[in-house]
């Protein structure tokens, strides 16, 4: 076989620029943090970080042990038993990934206030008449949060728990029967250690969302470092302190990268011949509604629930003729501006990193940290990246505003820096996905290409951009969805005057106006709802009936 020529300097100086863009923000961090005076150091230690941190660490275990509990047993409900609705189920477990875990902390707020209509229905039922009588507890609390968060989160578990169970071979389990296992056994003796390192990856998954949170958290009243770097950035306006909590939060991010990276390491289980899978077994009578209930109670509670409370605050709102203020309606064409930038900046980005990768020659395995740098921004919480962003962004402001001989800050009130902050931490979805969709182009139209002639350049052009559309066209979809639900990095980069719908949202929820609210929760709610379809379509449709003998 001929060795592909390597792309010119141009390509791996682009490539190489764009990786190191992404490790800026983390070099800069840590610059502003370990920079500043010790003093503030002392002040975190004592005042800030254990409380906060405390809290992060009771949060991300609640949240933990939650998601691994639903998304592991409605993964293994759905792939081993048959009961009524299952058919649905098995794609419906994955919609709540369409609702931001603040759009469902802001619904149950109003659901389940004490004169909410949830509380309301309670009272009337057991004979009450005001909240003074009897109330729920308060969801304003760290129980709240970890339901809250673990009935949104739990299909990152839930997605890799299925896949991994789907391809499990069925003379395992019924090894295991044979030798005097009951199906209980054999399910946490045999099927469990198998999937564990697809479940690392998922529960890794949730625990990063769960760390980025910054709304859920400071709507129910929990004092993560996430709302530590906010509240101490923007209200005490400290931005070395909110720099250090930032590289206390950064430590919690190996940690969880770690824990995925060792699920990848051991996620693959190899087999000399192809396997008979698990056959669902049906399920009848009251075993199959139980059944029923148990995989359908976390879509009502993650999804259902609180997109019926969006449509119906919305439709109250546009009867009683109220309609869409100019101000919601300007938000849109924002948050529409904002997701198109970032898509077509980190699909470029992407296409330029894994295009000069594949084409480095005989150097593939060196070039290679350019891929694994460039996708280390997903981890990065919105909070983390917009702190290590200001510094460096003011400094080129500065020098922009003396070449251009005027005052301001050019790069942030354009916001060109909101931009690349996004930009930055959805990278990893278009590499990943054109690095696949070039796994999959045979090498020899590549090497036919460049042997008539053709630059890389214009093989890319001719031969790989039409075959590799599809990838893109799912990579651009991914990150104009997440750029719409992107509240941390909008929150504290956006400029004056600046709002998106999700900043909207959160302007609405401290306000405690819920109406206009909904209208901007719902739009965001219906725009998550793409992915997730195709999601269910693609990787889950094929196997609705399970695997046949």
């Amino acid at each position: 076989m001929i060795a592909l020529r390597p792309v010119g300097p141009l390509w791996r100086t682009a490539s190489i620029a764009i990786a190191l863009g992404v490790l800026a923000p983390v070099l800069s961090l840590g610059w502003l943090a370990f920079g500043a005076d010790f003093s503030h150091w002392a002040h975190l230690a004592r005042h800030v970080l254990p409380q906060a941190a405390l809290n992060t660490a009771i949060l991300l275990l609640g949240v933990g042990v939650l998601v691994l509990v639903i998304g592991t047993g409605c993964a293994w409900l759905v792939t081993t038993c048959d009961f009524p609705g299952r058919r649905v189920l098995h794609w419906a477990l994955l919609l709540p990934l369409a609702m931001p875990t603040y759009i469902v902390a802001f619904a149950y707020l109003d659901l389940l206030h004490p004169i909410g209509p949830v509380q309301g229905a309670v009272r009337w039922l057991l004979g009450f008449d005001s909240p003074r009588q009897f109330r729920l507890p308060d969801l304003r609390s760290m129980p709240g949060a970890i339901l809250v968060l673990g009935f949104v989160l739990y299909p990152y578990v839930y997605m890799t728990a299925r896949a991994m169970f789907m391809t499990q071979p069925a003379h395992l389990l019924e090894a295991a029967r044979t030798l005097g296992e009951n199906a209980r056994g054999a399910f946490f003796r045999v099927a469990l250690p198998l999937a564990r390192p697809a479940l690392a990856v998922g529960l890794s998954l949730a625990l990063l969302e769960t760390l980025n949170d910054i709304g859920a958290s400071e709507f129910l009243g929990i004092q993560t470092l996430t709302v530590a770097v906010y509240t101490t950035w923007i209200t005490r306006s400290d931005l070395a302190g909110a720099a250090q909590i930032a590289c206390a939060m950064l430590l919690v991010v190996v940690a969880l990268v770690l824990l995925e990276r060792h699920g990848r390491r051991h996620q693959r289980y190899g087999s000399a011949q192809r396997m008979r899978g698990i056959t669902p077994r049906r399920l009848h009578g009251s075993a199959a509604w139980l059944a029923c209930i148990a995989a359908s109670l976390p879509v009502l509670i993650g999804f259902a629930a609180p997109a019926l409370y969006l449509v119906w605050e919305t439709v109250k709102r546009l009867r009683l003729g109220e309609g869409i203020s100019d101000g919601l309606l300007a938000s849109l064409g924002n948050t529409l501006a904002l997701a198109a930038g970032v898509t077509a900046t980190t699909v470029a980005a992407g296409l330029v990193v894994a295009w000069a990768v594949r084409n480095q020659g005989s150097g593939i395995n060196r070039a290679r940290w350019q891929a694994r740098a460039a996708t280390l921004g997903y981890a990065l919480p919105g909070t983390v990246l917009a702190i290590g962003l200001l510094t460096p962004a003011l400094s080129l402001d500065a020098l922009l505003a003396t070449l251009l001989g005027r005052e301001g800050l050019p790069l942030m009130s354009a916001g060109i820096v909101l931009v690349i902050a996004c930009a930055i931490r959805f990278l990893a979805m278009p590499v990943g996905g054109i690095e696949a969709g070039l796994s999959r182009i045979p090498p020899a139209l590549e090497q036919a290409s460049r042997l008539l002639g053709e630059s890389a350049a214009g093989t890319l052009r001719r031969v790989h951009l039409p075959l590799l559309r599809p990838a893109i066209a799912a990579g651009a979809l991914l990150v104009f969805v997440d750029a719409m639900k992107e509240l941390p990095a909008t929150l504290l980069l956006r400029p004056a005057n600046f709002d998106t719908l999700a900043t909207w949202l959160y302007a609405e929820a401290a306000r405690g106006t819920y109406e206009e609210g909904a209208i901007a929760a719902l739009a965001i709610v219906a725009a998550g709802l793409l992915p997730v379809v195709l999601l269910a379509r693609s990787g889950l449709g094929a196997h609705i009936e399970g695997p046949t003998s």
